[in-house]
């Protein structure tokens, strides 16, 4: 220091100055100003969008798409426009542009990416299992249109990776909406949601669960029912042993079905020497 003057922190300073002015020069190099060409306009954009600056590449093929209409360019804006969309996570917006795409160009040969990329990004937006599925539903329905158009490519096996996974999902909130009725007592309609799982979503993980786990929301129904009542309701649960063992010789859970079953004509024995002594 001298006289007070910190030569250090003069230094310092001077260097960041340099540092932003350099960067404003540099981001005023590669954004798109008044009097760029359109093929200039769209390089500066793949830029954007090949360095990874997402937000900036959407509002740069915005501008080239905006003056590109009827150019070789413009079906390459529209496409790399909803990429960007897609790379930013803004997938309902890159939805809307990967369809716009596959209808404006439908010729071109990236429709089909256009129109996988556009189911991808519903699925993208679905949630998890206990909230609304409206998302998830809309990609199934996209997926599904995807593999009648494209069957066989190696896409559309990637498509019925996806949508076992959200039917998975969708067996696992109708599972849990039945062990919620459970918790609740409400066995008939546990019942009856469990039924839903395995009708819905038979190849899901919950579906040798939910048949087993019917039996016993039949017994339980039965068993607090009034005694008239019970024998037309422990019929139902030996009906829903008798699909489990059918569906799932096998299953996981056969020692629990077993178990129930034993209960159930054991209920039934004791109904019937009750009824038989009126």
């Amino acid at each position: 220091m001298l006289n007070g003057i910190n030569y250090g922190s003069i230094r310092r300073y001077a260097v960041l100055v340099t540092v932003v002015l350099l960067a404003a020069a540099c981001g005023s190099k590669n954004t798109i100003r008044p009097g760029d060409t359109l093929d200039v306009a769209f390089e500066k954009a793949m830029g954007q969008y090949e360095r990874g600056r997402y937000s900036q590449a959407v509002r740069s093929f915005e501008t080239v798409l905006s003056i590109a209409r009827g150019t070789e360019l413009a079906a390459d804006a529209q496409f790399y426009l909803a990429m960007s969309n897609y790379k930013n996570r803004a997938y309902l917006v890159a939805a809307s542009e990967f369809r716009r795409f596959a209808r404006t160009y439908a010729r071109d040969e990236r429709r089909k990416e256009a129109e996988f990329m556009e189911a991808l990004c519903h699925y993208r937006m679905s949630p998890r299992y206990n909230l609304d599925q409206t998302e998830t539903y809309n990609a199934l329905d996209r997926f599904q249109l995807f593999i009648t158009r494209y069957p066989g490519t190696d896409m559309a096996a990637e498509a019925i990776v996806y949508m076992d996974e959200m039917r998975d999902k969708l067996a696992k909130k109708k599972f849990m909406a039945a062990e919620m009725y459970m918790r609740l007592r409400e066995y008939r309609s546990a019942a009856l949601y469990y039924s839903l799982t395995v009708e819905r979503f038979p190849e899901s993980q919950w579906a040798e669960r939910a048949m087993v786990n019917q039996i016993r929301a039949w017994y339980e129904y039965a068993v607090n029912s009034v005694q008239e009542r019970q024998q037309e309701r422990f019929l139902k649960a030996i009906d829903s042993y008798e699909s489990y063992v059918q569906v799932f010789p096998r299953g996981e859970n056969r020692e629990i079905a077993e178990e129930y079953y034993d209960m159930i004509l054991t209920r039934m024995a004791d109904l019937a020497t009750i009824t038989a002594g009126r």
